[in-house]
């Protein structure tokens, strides 16, 4: 090119022309996109207000599902609880009726692909539920589904359960960012149903609260008689039925030390039929519940009720009723396999319950036997007045009108003198034998519970600690003043023996009156002996058993604490 040539100007690049018609299409999907972003962002927001609204942890659950399936567009949603033996415990479900799931039976318990989120906690999306290697099929009854998501609820970064969703709208498929929403729902949900869960638990154990309040409340109110304390069981039966959600109560007591209990009090469904029934309760978990006063929950338990083979409750919660030291039997709650099992609070506030209804039935008995005392009292108070006052004054004037005699020579007032001297003296012998009557009575009606907890007051003195008592059977109905008298010194005598040369840490100490015999049991638990020290204490409580047709067995050992078992029969 020549240099004095001018240069070739460039040449324009061709423009590209975009016709308006694609940016508008292009303008109005995004805007569609945009526009349906906002619509999930606002079902998000109102499913979370519309999860939290509630408090009750069954209305939460259930709005969980409601709430997913309106937002996610499934026609079937459910929620399962997973329990603590990794099953599912609750199953609530939305799209099918009561009457559907009438025909389709029982809830789920974790099988299948179920099970599987159970064991593997992440998100699941599938094409076909049936066609994934877990699926474990569905029952006769049951809706087809096809399209499947599945997320964990995290509560406090443990797995609570897990939402499911089937047959999404338009037999499509769930999409990524339908299992985006399920997770942020699921992580607002578990907010929310550990709140339900506190407030809950805050309600329930509050409510068990109420219970002993109005439970006590009631019991020392009312009337102290026998029909006034077979009542009181029964109220607490009735009262704790309520609170544990349980089909059965009852409530045991001892026949015997290490015997079979009585059903005394009854509530729920069958409760008519335990009434009165024996028994045995010997299994080595109910045994632990006396020791350590420790509530325990057994699991298919029907054999115990004696109803094995039959659809009765299975799932027993027993509950120690003790208090002060003094053992007052068993209370047994009895709910049907498919309510499942006790929760924490109702285990823990049944303990509380069956403390303060024990302590309520100690007061009522000792308030019981502070107004007999009291009655005691003033009989012994109107016999003292009668022989000092009353006695003494008919017997003076008895003596003055014997004095007119000197005054008198008429026959006939010297009869009238004598028919009230004898008057009077007829009166002094009536009241002598009221008086008599009063002590007789006094002594008589006097309860032996009440006598046995004299004398083991009186022997335990000298001990720094209060030995457990327990009164097995009809106690107080005993009369025989010989059998009593002899029981009474036999408490004594054991009892001082304990405490000058056991150096025992504690002494329990049980009466008992079951199948024709009255038997009282000494164990405590000091240094024991090998050969009895020389002494006449032992020996007069055999010589007191052996009057009596009766046995004295004493077991020691040194380091292993003694045992006084004394038995004699009733006829």
């Amino acid at each position: 090119m020549n240099e004095s040539e001018p240069p070739e100007p460039r040449q324009p690049k061709p423009e590209v022309r975009i016709p308006i018609d694609d940016l508008l299409k292009d303008f109005v999907g995004r805007a569609g996109e945009l526009l349906q972003a906002q619509e999930r962002t606002r079902g998000l927001l109102e499913a979370v207000v519309a999860v939290a609204e509630d408090l009750s942890l069954e209305a939460v659950l259930d709005r969980v599902v409601t709430s997913a399936c309106q937002l996610l567009g499934a026609r079937y949603g459910a929620l399962g609880v997973i329990g603590e033996d990794n099953a599912l415990s609750h199953f609530i479900t939305v799209g099918i009726d009561g009457e559907l799931a009438k025909r389709i039976g029982p809830l789920p318990t974790g099988h299948g692909v179920l099970g599987l989120l159970i064991t593997e906690p992440a998100p699941l999306r599938l094409h076909d539920l049936g066609q994934h290697p877990k699926a474990y099929g569905f029952p006769p009854h049951h809706p087809p589904m096809k399209s499947f998501l599945g997320v964990p609820v995290r509560v406090r970064d443990v797995v609570f359960g897990n939402l499911y969703l089937t047959e999404k709208d338009g037999g499509g498929d769930f999409t990524p960012e339908d299992e985006d929403l399920a997770v942020a729902l699921a992580a607002a949900a578990g907010v929310a149903i550990e709140n339900a869960r506190l407030y809950e638990d805050a309600r329930r154990r509050a409510s068990w609260l109420e219970a002993c309040m109005d439970v006590t409340g009631r019991m020392l109110g009312g009337g102290q008689t026998e029909q006034a304390e077979d009542s009181a069981l029964d109220l607490i039966a009735g009262r704790a039925l309520q609170e544990s959600a349980s089909r059965l109560a009852l409530i045991l007591v001892p026949s015997s030390p290490g015997g079979p209990y009585v059903v005394a009090g009854t509530a729920g469904e069958p409760g008519a039929e335990f009434a009165g029934m024996s028994l045995p309760m010997e299994a080595p978990e109910i045994r632990g519940v006396e020791r350590n006063g420790k509530p325990v929950c057994l699991d298919d338990s029907r054999e115990l009720l004696g109803i094995a083979g039959t659809a009765g409750p299975a799932k027993l919660l027993i509950i120690d009723l003790s208090a002060q030291g003094a053992h007052h039997g068993l209370l047994v709650l009895a709910r049907d396999p498919d309510k499942g099992n006790f929760s924490k609070t109702d285990v823990e506030m049944g303990a509380v319950f069956g403390s303060h209804v024990a302590l309520a039935l100690a007061l009522e008995r000792i308030h019981r036997l502070r107004e007999q005392v009291m009655v005691f009292s003033d009989r012994d108070r109107i016999a003292r007045d009668l022989h000092d006052l009353v006695i003494q004054r008919l017997f003076a004037a008895g003596l003055s009108i014997q004095s007119l005699r000197r005054f008198t020579t008429g026959e006939s007032a010297l009869n009238r003198i004598d028919s009230v001297t004898e008057e009077l003296d007829t009166s002094i012998r009536d009241l002598r034998n009221t008086i008599y009557s009063l002590q007789a009575s006094t002594h008589e009606r006097e309860p032996l519970s009440g006598r046995i907890l004299q004398s083991i007051q009186a022997g335990a003195k000298s001990l720094p600690f209060a030995p457990h008592l327990t009164v097995a059977g009809p106690v107080d109905s005993l009369t025989d003043e010989t059998m009593i008298k002899h029981l009474l010194a036999v408490v004594s005598e054991s009892l001082s023996n304990a405490a000058r040369h056991s150096a025992a840490q504690s002494i329990n100490v049980s009466v008992a009156l079951h199948e024709g015999r009255l038997t009282l049991e000494v164990v405590d638990d000091g240094c024991g002996f090998k050969d009895p020290a020389p002494g006449n204490g032992l020996t007069n409580m055999a010589h007191r058993a052996a009057e009596m047709k009766g046995t004295c067995t004493i077991t020691s050992a040194p380091g292993k604490g003694t045992s006084l078992v004394w038995s004699i029969p009733l006829g």
